[in-house]
């Protein structure tokens, strides 16, 4: 069975008017997981998150500054693109919360795989610098809590979002014990996951792709680099960062991907924990700004991942 945890204070996350990452995403994907298709899903509500677990990842000053800026009115904001308002708090908290619970599920085999739907995303905060919308990293707490819980010896990060995860590859880059693997649109914001970028112990693993290219290039990448270095690797917990601002609609890039692409590589990825990590997997949504784009490629990611 697959577990969807979301949560309305996600919504409450404001952004200036036009910007990309809007409540609506959510909305959107609301939308379409309601549908009777995704019936089976079992869904529950993303918890808070607790500091403890947030400072697996980013240092203890950096999260009591930004706890301490987050506004009770208006919106602050911290860079050109990264602002928070009164109800930014509580949402980056439940993206957290929503993150190790459904790694606790998996974990704990009380559910095959798990798809947490929560906004902002978190892929770009660095251990002590908020950017690109983000402000912790919701799948490095992730894959850090199963080691620390459960003891795990390797976890995986694959991130197909079209910006680098800086913040995933800053965090682990000199771990041998959590691989971060990405397929990413180069040049493009934030700028770094050139293929030479391989961390300390040759566990970081860059595919960057050209604007303009499509599904085969996506795919060659996986199938010729990712995917083998993922099973030497060997996790024992595969956890996805689900960007779908590389579908062809998306307003912020130029990679032209459908829905299947995704449902393609959420199949692979399954395949692969289903050899090492006993079928583990925990995807945490990221980007997707093109509203009909986003419920398309949501709609195939989580179809794959119920197909366990």
């Amino acid at each position: 069975m697959t577990l969807l945890l979301t949560h309305t204070a996600c919504l409450d996350h404001l952004t200036p008017p036009g910007h990309p990452e809007r409540p609506d995403r959510l909305r959107a994907v609301a939308e379409v997981l309601g549908q009777d298709r995704f019936k089976a899903l079992v869904r529950d509500l993303a918890p808070e998150g607790d500091l403890d677990t947030v400072l697996l990842c980013h240092g203890e000053h950096y999260v009591g500054e930004l706890r301490h800026i987050a506004p009770t009115s208006g919106m602050i904001y911290i860079d050109g693109d990264t602002s928070m308002s009164p109800g930014t708090w509580e949402a980056v908290m439940r993206g957290v919360g929503g993150a190790v619970a459904a790694t606790d599920a998996v974990m704990e085999g009380k559910h095959h795989n798990a798809f947490v739907a929560v906004r902002p995303p978190g892929h770009h905060a660095e251990k002590s610098t908020p950017m690109g919308f983000c402000f912790f990293d919701n799948v490095a707490i992730a894959a850090r809590h199963a080691q620390r819980k459960y003891g795990i010896k390797r976890a995986a990060i694959v991130d197909f979002d079209v910006h680098h995860g800086n913040g995933t590859q800053d965090i682990f880059w000199a771990d041998p014990t959590v691989m971060y693997c990405s397929t990413h649109q180069m040049p493009l914001f934030p700028g770094t996951g050139a293929a030479g970028e391989r961390g300390e112990h040759d566990t970081v693993v860059n595919a960057p792709l050209a604007p303009g290219d499509g599904g085969v290039k996506f795919r060659s990448a996986f199938e010729n680099l990712i995917l083998p270095q993922l099973e030497k690797f060997s996790p024992e917990l595969v956890v996805i960062s689900a960007g779908f601002d590389a579908h062809h609609r998306d307003p912020l890039a130029s990679i032209n991907l459908t829905g299947e692409d995704f449902g393609w590589v959420t199949r692979k990825l399954m395949d692969l924990a289903d050899k090492s990590a006993g079928g583990r997997v925990v995807s945490v949504l990221e980007g997707g700004y093109d509203l009909e784009g986003l419920k398309e490629s949501v709609a195939s990611h989580v179809t794959a991942l119920m197909g366990a």
